[in-house]
């Protein structure tokens, strides 16, 4: 093979921002976790010393972490006076937990990837997958506060009214099942957007049931939302109003089974509210940058979660919408459709 100089110095130079890139994941954890960013955005702009004296944090490490954040561009610089600040968009993403486009949290889940890879290695050579509760914890915390400033950012203010007939009902008062819920944060939002409706939360981790159940009563609706240990495809209750399934569907060993059980569970005229990642029909399609997200992320969690499993379904992060409506149609729907969508979701609308 005769190699082309050019291509490959343009190759390489992608590689190494690639290498930055992953070493860089690290430091905005540590910076989320020991509130770095939060001490920054209170104090700045400042130096190492008082970033240091606002995190409780060893001064000198401060000095290099605040250096790596500089050549990441995750904060500005003024060499005059050697004082560090972030700007408003930064602070927004990084050190605000209300922000709807805070994203700090995403970056544990990377980091936990690495954390995994001997496992997922060995899932490689086996074939037996690797269940989500056999990750790292990092997994489960970092999934919770990415995904919640977007439930919050979205799931009230336009995805629920984006579904037909759904939102009156719930003002009224019905009964609302979380599949897959995690930690709780879309269930704790529904119950608190539509105080006169129940909602069940249903996740086979008992791990996350259990922060569920204590995140609802930090919240105050430990009241009206119930976290139960229970299968997608198995979960008790009948005359459900709305389920909803948020990023997870494709991370079940047999979608198929889910599917046909949530026809069961749904009353007459309900919903199936399924949020699933943003993805072309063809992988060509997905060669983007969210697309390589979700299809690395798929491969160290979603793709392993489902062979892990019953079912043998494996969907992937990037299921195109053309295979997602051929399960719904042989689970017995009639209406599957897209009702909205965000640059990382497509929010589908499902009925019999």
């Amino acid at each position: 093979m005769e190699i082309d100089q050019a291509r490959l110095e343009a190759f390489i130079g992608q590689f190494a921002g690639d290498f930055g890139a992953a070493l860089h994941a690290s430091t905005v954890v540590i910076g989320d976790k020991l509130g770095l960013y939060r001490a920054l955005a209170d104090v700045g702009p400042a130096d190492a010393s008082a970033v240091a004296r606002a995190s409780v944090c060893d001064e000198r490490l401060v000095q290099e972490w605040l250096n790596a954040q500089l050549a990441s561009g995750y904060c500005s610089y003024d060499p005059d006076s050697g004082e560090y600040w972030l700007e408003p968009e930064q602070v927004a993403v990084l050190a605000d937990q209300s922000s709807p486009a805070f994203m700090a949290g995403a970056m544990t889940i990377a980091v936990s990837t690495a954390k995994d890879e001997e496992k997922v290695r060995a899932a490689f050579l086996e074939g037996k997958g690797l269940g989500w509760h056999e990750h790292h914890h990092d997994l489960f915390h970092g999934t919770e506060r990415l995904f919640k400033p977007g439930y919050v950012a979205n799931l009230v203010s336009s995805w629920i009214p984006a579904l037909d007939g759904v939102e009156a009902g719930l003002v009224a008062g019905g009964r609302i099942a979380d599949l897959g819920c995690g930690h709780g944060a879309s269930s704790i939002l529904l119950a608190s957007a539509f105080p006169n409706c129940t909602v069940h939360g249903f996740d086979y981790h008992r791990g996350s049931i259990d922060i569920a159940r204590k995140r609802s009563s930090e919240s105050g609706v430990a009241d009206r939302v119930q976290f139960d240990v229970a299968s997608a495809d198995a979960y008790p209750g009948i005359d459900f109003d709305l389920v909803c399934t948020f990023d997870a569907l494709h991370d079940m060993g047999d979608p198929l089974a889910t599917a046909r059980h949530v026809r069961r569970s749904l009353k007459e005229g309900g919903s199936w509210l399924l949020v699933e990642p943003m993805a072309g029909e063809r992988p060509e399609d997905n060669v983007n940058p969210v697309g390589r997200i979700f299809y690395s992320a798929s491969t160290f969690i979603c793709t392993p979660a489902a062979q892990a499993q019953d079912g043998g379904y494996a969907l992937g992060a990037q299921a195109s919408e053309q295979v997602l409506s051929s399960i719904m149609v042989e689970a017995g729907f009639s209406r599957f459709h897209r009702a909205t969508e965000t640059p990382f979701n497509r929010v589908f609308q499902v009925q019999p």
